[in-house]
């Protein structure tokens, strides 16, 4: 659908339903995403881990397959089957040089509202606390504030959507993704950041309110085809395109799709930029990040307090990137001096 028919059909209908009932039944696009690691400055044994695919499919997403290549390693895929999570973890002797192949090949199509149902079996688990997410103090009280004069569990998810919309802003000079530390968030006043720390605090607030609620892991894989280029990388080389994306359980409905981060950098990056909210863009992409998300983005995992297997360093809040380890500790993913990743994606025809 282009953006303005979708504007015509939101006329017609609630907001958080217009593009959901609206839209064509998607279509499945497949994909092959290979990661390659290297590490630059070994010292002593080095381990290396990174994400693969989501191990359990779902209505948007398949996979496909998870392979794996390291010549001078031992390597194992280890699986979390509670938040979908897939680590494939290498170590290698000091005598020789870290480097990790990963290929995973996925399927997916764009998502919509009331698509992806689920059992309240096994909910609980997406109302607990983290160390990122705390759910008392400060988060408890915003997000009865926020859900006050909100009947519904459907008022309520979209009272905080609504709410982080209006209230956050995107900060491009944040390293990588964020921390998605809500609490520091709204203690310090300073709601600005990148998708995870705006989309942490939806899930978050969406949880000290009484809704099941989880962060989506991922990457961007290939262009958006709804006109907004800054959702989707300008290349085959994805390895700056990672991105976290939320869902919130609604009774009836199931798992929606949540993507308020997306919002605030459609109206900072598409141009001519710093687009205010009352733009035409904007607005189709609030309407439409409510309830449904393109399929040109791939998930990892929905994971938390991720501690890497065989690692003695601290858990991670959450695994997005590849990650390493030498002799002299924990190396920063983000620094291409000592770790250098590359992640290609390519888009496999129908046909093959």
């Amino acid at each position: 659908m282009n953006r303005r028919g979708f504007l015509r059909a939101a006329g017609a209908l609630p907001a958080s339903l217009a593009f959901a009932q609206t839209a064509p039944r998607p279509v499945w696009r497949t994909f092959e995403v290979t990661t390659r690691i290297e590490v630059l400055k070994p010292s002593g044994a080095t381990r290396v881990w990174t994400p693969a695919v989501l191990i359990a499919d779902t209505p948007w997403q398949k996979t496909l397959a998870n392979t794996y290549r390291c010549d001078s390693a031992s390597a194992r895929l280890l699986t979390t089957t509670a938040d979908s999570m897939g680590v494939v973890a290498a170590e290698f002797p000091a005598s020789s040089a870290p480097i990790l192949a990963v290929v995973s090949r996925v399927a997916t199509r764009d998502r919509f509202m009331g698509d992806a149902p689920a059992s309240p079996d096994g909910l609980d688990h997406w109302l607990r606390p983290t160390k990122l997410l705390p759910l008392d103090g400060i988060v408890r009280q915003r997000a009865l504030q926020i859900t006050a004069a909100a009947p519904t569990s459907m008022d309520k998810a979209r009272a905080v959507y609504e709410w982080i919309v209006e209230n956050t802003s995107r900060n491009p000079n944040v390293r990588g993704c964020g921390l998605g530390n809500i609490r520091f968030v709204l203690e310090s006043g300073d709601l600005s950041g990148k998708c995870a720390d705006i989309n942490a605090l939806y899930v978050g607030l969406a949880r000290a309110a009484g809704l099941p609620a989880r962060d989506v892991y991922g990457i961007r894989i290939a262009p958006s085809q709804l006109g907004d280029k800054s959702l989707g990388p300008s290349s085959d080389n994805v390895s700056k395109a990672q991105h976290c994306r939320a869902e919130v359980y609604v009774q009836g409905l199931g798992w929606i799709a949540v993507d308020a981060a997306d919002v605030r950098k459609v109206m900072l990056e598409e141009p001519a930029g710093n687009r205010p909210p009352d733009d035409e863009m904007v607005l189709a992409a609030r309407q439409r990040l409510f309830g449904s998300w393109e399929g040109n983005w791939m998930a990892w995992n929905f994971a938390h307090d991720v501690a890497l297997p065989g690692s003695s360093r601290e858990p991670l809040g959450y695994l997005m990137y590849p990650q390493a380890e030498t002799a002299e500790g924990r190396v920063d993913c983000l620094d291409p001096d000592n770790f250098r990743y590359e992640i290609a994606a390519r888009e496999i025809p129908q046909n093959v």
